[in-house]
């Protein structure tokens, strides 16, 4: 069984550090990263970045609210199916999008990949179906709601059948996130996404200003943490220090 897995940078957002890191100050530019899976039973993205309307008109796709809170950096080339056509990969050919969670720098590329399956957490589904819920998180069923075939799964669920690609329940940032376990070649690696923004979240508890249940999330970091502890390489979600160091497509992360 082999197992490829690509890093692809699909933009930038600018915020206030202090709103996604308890003491964090000034501003942070965070990479947005989308990743290419292949396997030898099919190929996913994990993640699929800002939608190509925040290149020109950010306030129009976003709103008023999200526009304030952060500046979007992103050109033309930069979204996921450019991406993924740069690799010399269909994106009409890609069968999984796993959604980590639906807030939208990690949802807005999910029409990019118009014939996939929607792999998500039912927990985040439901959330996102449920209109009060949806605007609390700042979701846009425009983002994620496109008519994909839908697979729903509750909690921790083996992709291929063969322990290579497992997805984990990490709730608390949001009602339904899940991180992504992989097993490479030289060990394994864990996409954390926004359960671990960054590499202090994890190391020192400072958890973003607004999340959907505290206590949930740390036990999420505490899950993480026992994962690194076990040998695995926790890929933090947003941390640009640490995605500096991630090999970039089209060089496999390993």
């Amino acid at each position: 069984m082999t197992l490829n897995v690509y890093a692809l940078t699909c933009g930038t957002v600018t915020g206030e550090f202090g709103r996604l890191m308890e003491g964090g100050e000034g501003e942070i530019t965070l990479p947005v990263p989308v990743f290419l899976i292949e396997h030898p039973k099919g190929t996913a993205v994990f993640d699929t970045g800002l939608h190509p309307d925040c290149q020109n008109d950010p306030a129009g796709r976003l709103g008023e609210r999200l526009t304030k809170l952060f500046r979007i950096g992103f050109r033309p080339g930069e979204e996921v199916s450019a991406r993924l056509e740069a690799l010399g990969r269909d994106p009409a050919k890609v069968g999984l999008v796993i959604n980590s969670h639906f807030h939208f720098d990690h949802v807005g590329g999910n029409a990019l990949i118009p014939n996939a399956t929607l792999l998500v957490q039912r927990r985040e589904w439901d959330a996102g179906m449920n209109d009060k819920i949806a605007a609390r998180h700042g979701y846009n069923p425009r983002d994620f709601d496109l008519g994909h075939k839908l697979r729903l799964i509750d909690g921790e669920h083996d992709l291929f059948g063969d322990g290579s690609v497992v997805c984990l329940p990490t709730h608390g940032h949001t009602p339904g996130h899940q991180s992504l376990k992989l097993r490479l070649p030289g060990g394994e690696i864990v996409l954390a996404a926004d359960s671990c923004y960054f590499c202090r979240t994890l190391r020192e508890r400072r958890l973003p200003r607004h999340v959907d249940d505290r206590e949930a999330m740390l036990a999420s970091l505490d899950r993480l943490e026992a994962l690194e502890k076990a040998g695995a390489r926790i890929f933090f979600g947003h941390d640009p220090e640490f995605w500096a160091t991630v090999p970039q497509a089209p060089a496999p992360i390993a």
